[in-house]
């Protein structure tokens, strides 16, 4: 679920470093929200990040 269908923005993997730097694997995930939008003229349901809501790349179906 965790991917934008507008940029692809996905999860992203990683080490987590603690203060006695011990080291262990974590994963980023993305801001994703549900939204409906405009798809090729007809309102669909897709899975859209805060990026691009913000930036204007999805345009909202009412």
């Amino acid at each position: 679920m965790a991917k934008c269908s507008i940029c692809g923005k996905g999860v992203s993997f990683g080490i987590k470093v603690s203060h006695s730097h011990r080291r262990s694997n974590r994963t980023w995930k993305p801001n994703v929200k549900r939204v409906r939008a405009v798809v090729n003229g007809s309102p669909k349901t897709i899975y859209a990040c805060t990026r691009c809501l913000r930036s204007g790349k999805v345009t909202r179906a009412v």
